[in-house]
């Protein structure tokens, strides 16, 4: 299954929640992937432009998306971004079909 790289930061309203009241956000962020069909990998509080950042497995884009809706709608998170991560077996497939294809294509640079 693909894996994606989401990551995003809390909200003023959250981190006031989360003062008056800990939780475990690790064990929310499991419950909504799973929900939509997901699975997650890993979970982390991280520093810097983002406040977490999360590693989940979904059989495609399309099926995280509903998660990110409900997420976002919450009003508990930000600047939500989503990557697709590849492996290095993934990307060596990738590389190895652009050597069958790179004749089709004509640069426009000369």
């Amino acid at each position: 299954m693909p894996l994606f790289i989401i990551t995003g930061c809390y909200s003023t309203t959250a981190a006031k929640g989360m003062i008056a009241d800990p939780s475990d956000r690790e064990v929310a962020a499991r419950a909504i992937m799973e929900a939509a069909g997901g699975k997650l990998h890993s979970f982390y509080i991280t520093t810097g432009e983002n406040d977490w950042m999360v590693t989940a497995e979904f059989p495609d884009g399309a099926d995280l998306v509903p998660a990110l809706l409900v997420i976002g709608a919450s009003g508990a998170v930000t600047n939500i971004k989503t990557v697709r991560a590849y492996t290095g077996s993934e990307f060596k497939a990738a590389q190895e079909k652009a050597g069958k294809i790179v004749s089709a294509y004509k640069s426009p640079a000369r």
